[in-house]
């Protein structure tokens, strides 16, 4: 289980561009329908997990149409195949804050700490990630700091922008 919950919040080496990408579509899912939604967690985990399956069904089929053309041919299912597996952390990205709106749904926790706890955990998810660019990169500490910083403005902004929305 802590394996499982380290994949999903690291990632893997492969992985780190789709995750980044993933949890900055989530929390901007979450910004957007968290004042609407957040008394209803259920329909907040819809929005998220169908916004998400779009954002990744998009990605897939953009990559796909630049691989045809790239390779000069139509791509077979086994390439396509390819492209959705490698693209699959997009969606992955979608779990931790998931379980979060879930807790909520179950009500485990309120409407509104379920969005707060989603949004925490994509934000240590992007911080996790610039901690891992970082040590493979092996950066010091001021570019290790600004890699983190950079990854953590972009979805504070959004975390700053539910703020601005529930008041």
């Amino acid at each position: 289980m802590k394996r499982l919950f380290a994949r999903l919040l690291i990632g893997t080496p492969e992985t780190i561009a789709g995750t980044v990408y993933g949890t900055i579509v989530v929390m901007a899912a979450l910004a957007a329908g968290g004042q609407t939604f957040e008394d209803e967690p259920w329909r907040l985990t819809v929005v998220v997990v169908v916004t998400a399956l779009v954002f990744w069904l998009a990605h897939v089929y953009s990559h796909g149409l630049g691989e045809s053309v790239a390779l000069g041919h139509r791509l077979d299912l086994a390439e396509l195949r390819a492209i959705a597996h490698r693209e699959l952390s997009i969606l992955l990205a979608v779990v931790l804050p998931t379980l979060a709106l879930v807790l909520g749904g179950l009500e485990v926790i309120g409407g509104r700490a379920a969005v707060w706890l989603a949004l925490g955990l994509a934000t240590a998810t992007l911080a996790s990630q610039g901690v891992r660019y970082a040590h493979v990169e092996q950066l010091g500490r001021g570019a290790t700091a600004a890699t983190i910083a950079v990854n953590l403005a972009l979805g504070l902004t959004l975390v700053a922008l539910k703020a601005a929305l529930s008041h």
